[in-house]
């Protein structure tokens, strides 16, 4: 039997860090007497941060004066007040290591179910003035835990914690907190661990993921996206077989093994990284471009719109001839066909048009009794990519639907031959379409044409991890409890050039020498506006996990689980040469 000792609360508040301000609800708070358990919070408590706290499986978060003692220990603090670590109850008893999943407890008039460990972020760090503590708290096995609320009531401190039930499958706190964030994920456990219908949702999508990982992929797949090791380290040179016209702004290059061998197949919808060496003397071009060819191992096809100032694709359009070699990168990306029988949606807008290219070929190759829809939106016929070759392509499919929206017809385009409606491929025209529900949707285009179209797909019914997407360029960024900047173009740090090996963001189109000083590569691309997602900040959550296209990294805080192959944590790597980078 445990005792409530404390109940903390606080309302979220601006607080200054790093010369940036975080909206949180970490700091709390003693209640004087009694306090009312709501479904979703305490009443006077808050979080600033719905997206990854509060809710009503994380209702109320639990932490025991067992760890604080470890803690003041192992630190050499003193300082401690109650509500230190963001709690809300303070108890004593209910180690993590002997409280179950799923276990019910009554405390004064209320009902309480243990759902999931704390998910452990930067702003622990920061109530704690010590930067460590997301990952110490996993490391040694004293994440805490919330409770769901299943009966309101009214609670104080000295209230006796009594047991009610217990939870299925018999796993701990600690044993669950480490089967996600430390390194082994064995599939057996995992597997009881979905057995536990308290666990929250949010975990059990994560454990879903791990054991639905492809046996080639590495890294943890509950954390983060995985895909198969890339198929070779940094840069190799391919040739370049044949540049062809595709529309009045698109081209495509296609590349092969300059020995005639077979070259490592791609996953449909995965893209090329290519470095480009336009001008000698200058550093190179490195750009990204979707792979819009079969799959098959062949050579590889890139389709590259013209841009009115790339120096990239102006390169590519104009100067690069058959015979030319090329730098090339090995396929990656998380953007790719699942496989399975399911109805697929493909829906594109100008260029995105390339990747949905490259899974039509693979329906056709691998399962061509599969519902298709091909869904593409262009100018006009001269602007559209790709007509001739799709219009094969779904002829040979028998159960393949089209539906071409063209928002300038021009004067030469006929209705029902070139294009099946004219203006924009909006919402209004997804939804009058019959479009199945069960199906899995990808789509690739302009940032306003994705948004616009994912919402049309919730609403038309398709589950949310049904609807895959796409972006050009560099995708948004995730800084947990901070405002986002206003967008302005990536640029170089302020300051003096820094005299380190060269780091290259991709998709930014930004190349900058290493500043000596830097703590890690997020801390630079965050000085560079290079948009970047992150949460912990110290090697335990992956959110800031990226692709590592070419060169090597040190960490000056070893992660707790290692990234993929291929990939790097940049929230505490350094580069130890030149590097290139997926941001």
């Amino acid at each position: 039997m445990g005792v409530l000792r404390s109940i903390n609360v606080g309302k979220p508040k601006d607080v200054p860090w790093h010369g940036r301000t975080v909206f949180t609800g970490i700091w709390k708070t003693p209640v004087d007497g009694p306090a009312m358990v709501r479904r979703l919070n305490i009443d006077g408590d808050g979080q600033g941060d719905l997206g990854g706290h509060g809710g009503e499986m994380r209702a109320v978060f639990v932490y025991q004066l067992d760890a604080y003692r470890y803690w003041e220990k192992f630190l050499g603090r003193d300082d401690f007040t109650h509500g230190q670590f963001g709690e809300n109850f303070t108890i004593d008893g209910l180690p993590d290591d002997e409280v179950y999943i799923g276990d019910r407890y009554r405390i004064g008039g209320a009902l309480f179910e243990v759902t999931q460990p704390r998910v452990t972020c930067y702003r622990v760090g920061l109530r704690m003035d010590d930067a460590r503590m997301p990952a110490l708290l996993v490391q040694h096995h004293r994440p805490g835990f919330y409770f769901r609320v299943l009966e309101e009531g009214s609670v104080q401190a000295g209230d006796e914690i009594v047991k009610v039930a217990d939870g299925p499958e018999r796993m701990t706190v600690a044993e669950m907190d480490g089967l996600l964030y430390l390194p082994g994920h064995p599939l057996d456990r995992i597997e009881r661990a979905l057995r536990i219908p308290a666990l929250s949702p949010g975990w059990q999508g994560s454990f879903r993921a791990m054991v639905s990982r492809p046996a080639s992929a590495s890294g943890n797949a509950g954390l983060v996206e995985t895909e198969p090791p890339p198929a070779w380290p940094g840069f190799r040179q391919l040739r370049v077989a044949a540049v062809e016209t595709e529309s009045k702004t698109i081209s495509s290059v296609r590349l092969e093994d300059p020995d005639g061998n077979r070259v490592p197949a791609p996953l449909p919808g995965q893209f090329l990284t290519v470095r480009l060496r336009p001008d000698s003397g200058q550093p190179p071009l490195i750009r990204s471009y979707s792979l819009s060819g079969p799959p098959d191992g062949a050579g590889y096809r890139i389709s590259v719109k013209q841009e009115p100032h790339g120096a990239a694709s102006t390169y590519l359009h104009a100067r690069v001839h058959p015979g030319d070699l090329i730098d090339v990168a090995a396929p990656r990306g998380t953007f790719v066909l699942r496989p399975g029988s399911t109805p697929v949606l493909l829906i594109s807008g100008g260029v995105g048009a390339t990747p949905m290219l490259a899974m039509l070929y693979a329906v056709a190759a691998g399962m061509p009794e599969r519902e298709v829809w091909w869904l593409q939106a262009a100018r006009d016929g001269a602007d559209r990519p790709f007509a001739a070759e799709t219009a094969a392509l779904l002829a040979a499919l028998p159960n393949a639907r089209s539906n071409i929206c063209f928002s300038r017809p021009d004067s030469d385009d006929r209705l029902g031959r070139d294009y099946d409606r004219a203006g924009h491929l909006t919402v209004d025209v997804l939804r009058a379409l019959p479009v199945p529900v069960d199906a899995d949707a990808y789509l690739c285009g302009p940032t306003e044409f994705l948004a616009d179209l994912s919402a049309a797909l919730l609403d038309v019914g398709l589950a949310p991890e049904r609807v895959n997407t796409e972006i050009f360029g560099a995708r948004p960024g995730l800084t947990p409890g901070i405002s986002a900047a206003p967008g302005g173009a990536p640029h170089p740090p302020a300051g003096s050039p820094g005299d380190g090996p060269p780091v290259s963001f991709v998709r930014s189109g930004l190349t900058v020498d290493w500043p000596a000083g830097r703590g890690s590569l997020l801390d630079l691309a965050e000085a560079c506006d290079v948009p970047v997602r992150w949460s912990c900040r110290i090697g335990v959550c992956h959110t800031c996990e990226s692709g590592l296209l070419s060169g090597e990294v040190s960490y000056t805080t070893e992660p707790v689980d290692p990234p993929a192959d291929g990939n790097v944590l940049i929230c505490s790597a350094q580069p130890k040469g030149p590097v290139v980078l997926d941001l």
